[in-house]
């Protein structure tokens, strides 16, 4: 359990504190950028599968259609979350992107109701409707829908979702994700230092040096997050991952200075309550269930 906590820390303090390594990157565009943690994404994994020896499963795939099928739909949807997410950062909305990873949990739960046909219980409804209030809220004040964090929420819960029903591990399906998005990354680069618009190539060492590092950045925290996975029960995890987001948010208002007037902290008062009531809600189930499994 302790080893479990440590690990899952480590990774959400990692996703959370991802904005200071894309402001460092600043004046690289968010399309390079993300091709390049795709790229360096794949020689780190590569490496690590050697040394692990877990290349076995790369065949098997091949022969599996419908599973390769919805590993490219997975990685589709991955790349755009990448892709929202740097742009997100690198354009002054580090706190809107922050609101994407509040409520992701609420909208897995919705995506579970509404494709894999899983009932809700009375007070999961009300933290739903609770989150959506202040996302009327949000989008009343600013004049528009908050579309970096939907777009952000709904992407990763699709993904989640995808790799719910998926039959790899995680190492080994980010491996996969990475290798099918692969060709186009290359091609783009390629196309990039044929136009002499690569940063990578025209820019400092210290930027050559950052984008190299996308690719243990990207995939440490990951393997760090399927170890606590194990470990840990599903009620705690989900408690730990606003760690991620929490610290988003104070980067985004301390550090960065975005604006976070008093009509958007009310919006994101009522979407905390709202995780409030799912947490506590998810907790006492947890804790039911688990007296209930115990012996007489």
């Amino acid at each position: 359990m302790q080893a479990g906590i440590v690990y899952a820390v480590l990774a959400y303090a990692s996703w959370g504190l991802f904005p200071l390594y894309m402001h460092a990157l600043a004046d690289v565009a968010s399309t390079e950028i993300l091709i390049h943690r795709m790229l360096w994404s794949m020689l780190f994994l590569g490496i690590v599968l050697s040394v692990r020896r877990q290349w076995s499963w790369l065949g098997q795939v091949w022969h599996q259609p419908r599973l390769l099928l919805g590993f490219c739909a997975s990685a589709t949807i991955l790349a755009f979350n990448w892709l929202t997410f740097i742009w997100a950062i690198n354009n002054g909305h580090v706190v809107d992107s922050s609101l994407g990873y509040f409520i992701n949990p609420l909208v897995n739960v919705l995506l579970g109701c509404l494709l894999l046909k899983e009932r809700l219980r009375a007070m999961q409804w009300g933290a739903i409707a609770l989150a959506a209030l202040g996302v009327a809220w949000l989008t009343w004040q600013a004049g528009q829908p908050p579309w970096i964090g939907l777009a952000l929420a709904l992407t990763f819960a699709s993904y989640g979702l995808l790799r719910k029903t998926a039959q790899l591990g995680a190492i080994e399906g980010l491996a996969l994700e990475t290798l099918l998005l692969l060709p186009f990354a290359l091609a783009y680069f390629v196309w990039l230092v044929s136009q002499d618009a690569s940063r990578f190539v025209s820019g400092p060492t210290s930027t050559q040096l950052l984008l190299m590092c996308a690719g243990p950045i990207t995939s440490i925290p990951l393997i760090w997050f399927a170890a606590g996975a194990r470990r840990l029960p599903f009620s705690l995890l989900g408690l730990l991952q606003y760690i991620g987001p929490s610290l988003q948010l104070g980067l985004g208002i301390w550090v960065f200075h975005e604006a976070f007037e008093p009509a958007k902290l009310a919006g994101y008062a009522v979407i905390w309550l709202a995780l409030a009531l799912y947490s506590a809600e998810s907790l006492w189930t947890a804790r039911l269930a688990r007296r209930t499994a115990q012996p007489a």
